[in-house]
């Protein structure tokens, strides 16, 4: 049996149909999408997930000047839209000046910021979807701070940000 997966343009038409619904629009959370359009809503996160998000875009900013940084980044993965907490794209990425709503390659840096309710196997997964979608890097950051930098084959630091300090 193959699993069906759904398309980027039906992805895409998809995220804008809920990018477009004013209900939607006041939910003050997070929202993602599965495979199947369906949507995944999470509260929104605590001080301290948005503090750590805070400081890794300063951080980001600050050593690697020629990219940008985003937060709350949408991306078309093989399991629908997920949401990166913090991403960092090259220079040369057009997709802001373009105006695209969302993300059809990943980022070449993705992080996200762990929260309590966040499982092992739920990042393992969200790191496997983003390095299919074409991240160089994923990088998990701990309720503790401490910083893990995963490449495809598994290396211990980043190679995009060497001096990217592994505990906030």
């Amino acid at each position: 049996m193959q699993i069906e997966l759904v398309s980027q343009p039906d992805a895409i038409a998809r995220w804008q149909e809920l990018f477009d619904d004013p209900e939607l629009a006041r939910w003050p959370g997070r929202i993602e999408t599965d495979r199947f359009g369906r949507i995944i809503m999470s509260p929104p996160p605590g001080l301290p997930h948005g503090s750590r998000q805070s400081n890794i875009c300063q951080l980001l900013a600050a050593r690697l000047p020629d990219g940008q940084v985003i937060t709350e980044c949408p991306l078309v993965t093989l399991d629908g839209v997920k949401g990166i907490d913090v991403a960092w794209l090259k220079g040369d990425r057009t997709e802001l000046a373009e105006g695209k709503l969302i993300l059809e390659r990943a980022p070449e840096i993705c992080v996200e910021v762990l929260s309590p309710s966040n499982s092992e196997a739920e990042m393992e997964e969200k790191r496997r979807l983003y390095f299919a979608a074409g991240a160089q890097e994923v990088w998990i950051c701990g309720g503790d701070g401490k910083m893990e930098f995963y490449t495809p084959d598994l290396a211990a630091a980043s190679r995009i940000c060497p001096l990217f300090p592994g505990q906030l």
